[in-house]
């Protein structure tokens, strides 16, 4: 079910919602938080489309904020999804138009759920300090996508020295599946330290870095980064030990897992797109300390390697 309210105010979307919520069953109980996209006009089907597949193990309030800053005059447009029109969730789309696009905060706030947690993303490239902007402040989580700049890896150093609490970046959610395979692979004998580590990616690669960064950290050790061909993501990690390196590479949607005495081991290792992206970062709704460490601790180290 679709719903539009044309020239309408946050009250009179309160008081629909909840008429329609009477008169086709939907539920507030259970959504476990408000997810505020940061649209383009010419985006926001798209963002909405993410939004819903993402959230189906979490339902939420999704509302799309929708600036239109040119107009002549100001006024507030909206369009409310329940149903089969909004998956497991329920979605409000917010367009503010003139002068009232300087204030989505204030039009955003009367229609957050109450004690829930408030979920910021910006499907589109976002200001460098997203922690001052006005949703930015009101949000527990902000989350935003390096891939979407021109050039990611500069974003995700802007990302670094803009950093606040409870910031993070879907370029982290794609290394999560080569952060595990790594861990359980240091996890088996021989018990030894790595010495180096050498992560290869494209050279428009974020989450590369990230996961560069993570090693460095994590494993105190120097971290060589290699520029592999643009738009071919993460390539290959290989650690260095006394026995032999542990080498993860992937070709296409498959990686292949090296480690001395032991038979490789095959299996499958997708890009993650946006939907599984965005579903990844929203398992967690604390900050994340551990991006923070490999954001701000490890990138600097990796920087100072990519240089030499």
């Amino acid at each position: 079910m679709i719903v539009n309210l044309d020239k309408t105010s946050t009250t009179e979307i309160s008081k629909k919602l909840v008429q329609l919520r009477n008169e086709v069953g939907s539920m507030t109980i259970g959504r476990v938080m408000t997810l505020v996209a940061v649209c383009r006009g010419e985006d926001v089907e798209e963002s909405l489309h993410v939004a819903a597949e993402a959230t189906r193990l979490h339902p939420s309030r999704i509302i799309a904020l929708v600036a239109d800053p040119d107009a002549a005059d100001a006024w507030l447009d909206a369009e409310i999804r329940l149903g089969g029109d909004a998956g497991a969730s329920e979605i409000i789309v917010l367009r503010l138009h003139g002068d009232l696009a300087q204030h989505g905060a204030s039009a955003l706030t009367p229609l957050l759920l109450a004690d829930s947690p408030v979920v910021a993303w910006w499907p589109m490239e976002a200001d460098e300090n997203i922690g001052e902007t006005p949703i930015g402040r009101m949000a527990q989580r902000r989350i935003t996508d390096a891939s979407l700049s021109a050039d990611p890896r500069s974003e995700i150093l802007r990302r670094a020295m803009h950093y606040t609490a409870g910031d993070t970046d879907m370029a982290w959610a794609r290394t999560t599946r080569w952060r595990g395979l790594l861990a359980g692979a240091l996890d088996v004998p021989p018990y030894e330290p790595v010495t180096k580590v050498i992560v290869t990616g494209a050279s428009d690669s974020a989450s590369t870095d990230l996961l560069g960064g993570w090693l460095g950290v994590e494993l105190g050790c120097p971290v060589e980064r290699r520029l592999g061909e643009p738009g071919l993501g993460l390539i290959s990690v290989e650690l260095e030990r006394a026995s032999g390196p542990i080498m993860l590479t992937r070709h296409g949607e498959q990686a292949i897992l090296s480690q001395p005495g032991q038979p490789d081991r095959q299996m499958a290792l997708q890009r993650p797109d946006a939907v599984a992206s965005l579903a990844e970062e929203l398992r967690r709704l604390d900050k994340d300390e551990v991006y923070r460490d490999a954001l701000v601790r490890g990138l600097p180290k990796l920087a100072a390697e990519d240089d030499a």
